[in-house]
């Protein structure tokens, strides 16, 4: 079953001569449960592409379909609520709120809802997650690694829609990248999460059902 698709979706920056198309005419389609890896190079358009089809930014043109919903018809406030609710974000640097704790960070999307936490997903994802004696830490008792897995863990509590990751593994050293990269597919197979990743990092990018190339904000 098809959860996102786009049609002919663009980003422009600038006009005349100094137009940047940072996506250019994206038509793209993903299944319920499947794992995309969309690859380029820096200034691809491949964090500009992520962002709208997340609702973080919106396009020049062109449609956004999440579970049928065409997400800019919305206004601010109904898009917000829905990003919510139905997107799950991972970023590079985290993006974790320093006077919460491990606890406290993953059920942020739930407080902001005004949703009761589903106590068993929440007791599953942090065990799943290795953070069970972690949960009382704040952020800057973490290391970077474990900061990550906070941000898996707020990403997946509210069950959304889609995932999308950010250059998950960029901040990382080796062997908690390859411990992250191991928690998405976790995420993906156990908890049947629709996951879209953006990468430089083609090794990284295997571990996808499928692998989108980006270049100059086309789809290769």
């Amino acid at each position: 079953m098809e959860i996102l698709r786009t049609e002919h979706l663009t980003k422009q920056y600038g006009s005349g001569d100094n137009r940047v198309m940072a996506v250019n005419d994206v038509s793209l389609s993903v299944e319920q449960g499947e794992f995309v890896a969309i690859v380029g190079a820096s200034g691809s358009g491949k964090s500009t592409l992520l962002h709208l089809l997340g609702g973080v930014d919106y396009p020049t043109s062109g449609k956004v379909f999440i579970q049928g919903e065409d997400i800019y018809k919305l206004n601010h406030d109904k898009l917000a609520v829905f990003r919510r609710r139905q997107v799950g974000l991972i970023y590079q640097f985290y993006n974790l709120i320093p006077i919460l704790n491990v606890k406290e960070n993953i059920t942020l999307p739930c407080e902001l809802d005004g949703k009761i936490v589903d106590e068993k997903r929440l007791t599953d994802l942090i065990r799943d997650l290795g953070l069970s004696d972690r949960i009382q830490h704040l952020p800057n008792q973490l290391s970077g690694g474990q900061q990550q897995r906070v941000s898996i863990g707020r990403a997946l509590i509210n069950h959304p829609a889609i995932v999308l990751a950010d250059e998950p593994t960029g901040n990382l050293d080796s062997k908690s990248s390859d411990e992250i990269v191991e928690l998405l597919k976790i995420s993906n197979k156990k908890y049947k999460q629709t996951i879209i990743m953006i990468t430089h990092n083609l090794e990284i990018a295997k571990i996808a059902d499928r692998v989108l190339h980006i270049e100059d904000g086309r789809l290769a």
